[in-house]
């Protein structure tokens, strides 16, 4: 008689082998889905000088593009350390595992704000998709009813995602988290620099969906140039001229 083992049993099985074998789980996890790595790039302010730690307000989104010159980023600061890792799962079934707050608190943490579902993003004149601080109401997974505070919430479908567990899902029709932005601290200046994802990325489908749109809002034909090696932070006030609330 056959038997049959489905993907995470195997997986399973495979990270007992290699505990088994003295090779930490978190080692094995890291070495099955690597940082997808871009450029290093160090977070300034409009006059080009770095942003540091100090100066990200808590509650505040703020705003930045990477790893595309198009491709927006919500930089939070959560106002509490971070410090957990989170297993999390792409919509097409890869695990992968988010590394939580950097800073000194490991309570800053940086996320694609291009929604999972329909890419709904912060665009030049309207962004439906926000950092809430305060508590809202939404419907979890099983039409249920929530209020917490803390999350990021997208008006246009209301999926909502949790940025202190690595953007999982809380609620709406988006089938994984948001692509985390691995940020590198450096302790000795409080300066940031994005050098990479972790999880699902949209960013091709991103392009084929409003590339025109992007190209008039940027100046460029090439919407899917990468970031070089700094990348300018904004308010999201100062990014999109409207925020729509819900």
């Amino acid at each position: 008689m056959k038997s049959s083992i489905g993907r995470r049993d195997f997986v399973r099985l495979c990270l007992n082998s290699l505990a088994a074998a003295g090779i930490p789980q978190a080692a094995a996890a890291a070495a099955r889905t690597p940082l997808k790595t871009y450029s290093r790039s160090l977070l300034v302010n409009r006059d080009g000088d770095p942003v540091r730690v100090a100066d990200i307000e808590e509650g505040q989104s703020f705003i930045f593009n990477y790893p595309y010159v198009s491709t927006p980023c919500f930089l939070l600061n959560l106002g509490e350390p971070v410090r957990m890792k989170e297993a999390l799962t792409t919509e097409s079934g890869k695990d992968y595992q988010w590394q939580g707050g950097v800073g000194p608190r490991q309570a800053i943490v940086a996320f694609s704000a291009i929604c999972a579902h329909k890419m709904t993003h912060p665009a030049k004149s309207v962004s439906f998709i926000n950092y809430r601080q305060e508590k809202v109401r939404f419907l979890d997974k099983d039409k249920q009813l929530q209020e917490r505070a803390g999350v990021i919430f997208c008006c246009s479908e209301k999926s909502v995602y949790d940025p202190s567990h690595g953007a999982k899902v809380l609620g709406g029709p988006a089938k994984q988290p948001l692509t985390a932005i691995a940020l590198e601290f450096d302790p000795s200046t409080d300066q940031l620099r994005a050098i990479g994802t972790h999880g699902g990325e949209l960013y091709q489908q991103f392009f084929a969906k409003f590339g025109f749109r992007l190209g008039l809002e940027f100046r460029t034909a090439k919407v899917d140039r990468l970031i070089a090696d700094s990348t300018e932070v904004f308010t999201l006030a100062e990014y999109s001229r409207q925020t729509v609330l819900c």
